[in-house]
């Protein structure tokens, strides 16, 4: 078994495992378990950054082996620069986030921690996957855990925003499907996503394929005006489900832009680009307006998540190195910075059960060091230099810039908008006198707590200060994106 395949299925083998486990007195076991599990995990995704080769954008330890013969469909996965990232990723914040749900989660422990790794394997499937249909069937059942998570563990309201979260992004995803039967009809019966990318496609062709693919895409970014869901859901989620939620899940759907929209679908992607770009940085100022006036500390980020995706959109659109991979690391830093911010709520809510911003105030005084990281990751959540959250954003708005001066000005504006929501709740949260009674009783993060958000910081601080590493290894990737949509304009 390849590097891949242990990335994909050591957590859901362990997710697996832990089903078996069920009884009340094992809750214990079932919290380490399901912390090996995740940590192994990870430590398999390591060698991969070891062994990637600069410089080629070819599909790197790539695994292919027949599963349903008779209609040529493999389990063939491979990454290449634009899609590496996303497995290491998803890997660290699953640790993270059975870190942080060490204590929060009391009841049915082990399907809890087991939802959760089989959703990290799938998740990691998705970004591996070169099969068109096993990319279906991964992107497809990423819905089934996220789905148990907050229908089970939720909040009051959890029912409807389970099924919110699944009609949406299901319905959406069925045009996919019909858009990929097309395509494997039209190869000559493969599924094999690089074949895709070759076919020669008449405009009518790629307009309905572009649609089709934004209609499962753009849900799962989610983009302006299928963004709805979005903020009911993470209202609802357990801490967990929101920081994953907001870390991963949001880049499926702008992975498949990249993976499916621009290469397979060109000049359709050429022509509506002006659409895509409109709704981006209606998503950029106008959700970022409406994150401001939020009285939910989750609803409040929730939005911002909205605008900060809108980023990711916009730089893909622009069609230049600096977009496409700005719009990249933008995802990479989203993953870690909007995992913060989720994990950061989750902390206080353990201690107040309250979300809502008027119910706390001055809990610097009470809490000092975990208010240092919460500074932290606002001022990442604002774009502040030296942080992630400045990397891909300044990129993105250089590539805007560089195409029409007027367009950059709009993507500016959005770290006006970010710096005011945000310091806006990190003022009224944890600067001032103590607020209540509840706020001057709580106690301030433990050891626990503090290596879960020290992972964060750590991750963070070393993107905004140092991110060659990760904008090194999709350059060559990006590159060969982009002139394969030149060429395909020209002819």
């Amino acid at each position: 078994m390849g590097l891949l395949s242990l990335a994909i299925w050591t957590p859901i083998a362990f997710g697996a495992l832990l089903l078996f486990f069920g009884r009340e007195e094992q809750a214990r076991m079932v919290r380490w378990l399901a912390l090996v599990g995740a940590l192994i995990g990870f430590a398999v995704t390591l060698p991969l950054y070891e062994g990637f080769q600069l410089g080629t954008a070819a599909m790197q330890f790539v695994e292919k082996a027949a599963w349903i013969e008779s209609f040529n469909i493999f389990y063939h996965v491979g990454v290449d620069g634009i899609s590496f990232w996303f497995v290491p990723l998803t890997a660290f914040i699953t640790v993270v986030v059975v870190i942080a749900s060490w204590e929060s989660i009391t009841e049915r422990v082990n399907q809890y921690m087991g939802a959760f790794l089989i959703l990290s394997g799938l998740m990691i499937g998705v970004f591996s996957a070169l099969d068109g249909l096993l990319f279906y069937v991964f992107f497809e059942a990423t819905l089934i855990p996220m789905y148990l998570i907050i229908g089970i563990w939720g909040g009051p309201r959890k029912i409807y925003a389970a099924f919110k979260f699944f009609l949406y992004t299901l319905l959406g995803s069925l045009l996919m499907l019909v858009a990929f039967i097309y395509l494997y009809h039209h190869a000559g019966g493969s599924f094999d996503i690089a074949t895709w990318h070759k076919l020669p496609l008449d405009a009518g062709a790629q307009t309905l394929l572009f649609f089709a693919f934004f209609a499962a895409f753009a849900v799962k970014v989610p983009m302006w005006p299928v963004h709805t869901w979005l903020p009911d859901v993470h209202v609802e989620a357990p801490t967990g489900g929101s920081a994953v939620l907001a870390a991963i899940m949001l880049k499926l759907g702008a992975y498949g832009f990249l993976r499916f929209s621009l290469p397979i679908a060109p000049d359709a992607a050429r022509e509506w680009a002006w659409l895509m770009i409109a709704l981006s940085l209606i998503a950029v100022v106008y959700v970022g307006l409406v994150a401001m006036v939020q009285k939910d500390m989750k609803k409040l980020v929730a939005y911002s998540s909205v605008a900060h995706m809108g980023f990711v959109t916009l730089g893909f659109f622009i069609f230049n190195d600096l977009g496409v991979s700005g719009g990249l690391v933008q995802m990479i830093a989203h993953g870690f910075v909007s995992g913060a911010m989720f994990l950061s709520i989750g902390v206080l809510y353990d201690r107040v059960h309250s979300r809502e911003i008027a119910d706390y105030g001055g809990v610097v005084n009470t809490m000092p060091k975990f208010a240092a990281f919460a500074l932290l990751f606002t001022m990442a959540n604002c774009g502040l230099p030296g942080t992630a959250g400045f990397v891909g954003e300044w990129m993105v708005i250089l590539a805007a810039v560089k195409a029409n001066f007027w367009l950059g000005l709009a993507a500016a504006t959005a770290l006006i908008w970010g710096a005011a929501y945000s310091l806006w709740m990190f003022k009224r949260v944890y600067l001032g006198a103590v607020g209540n009674a509840n706020v001057k009783a709580m106690l301030d993060i433990g050891r626990r707590e503090f290596f879960m958000l020290a992972l964060l910081a750590v991750a963070i601080l070393y993107m905004g200060i140092y991110p060659r590493p990760f904008t090194d290894v999709m350059d060559t990737s990006v590159a060969e994106l982009l002139k394969h949509v030149a060429l395909s304009k020209l002819n």
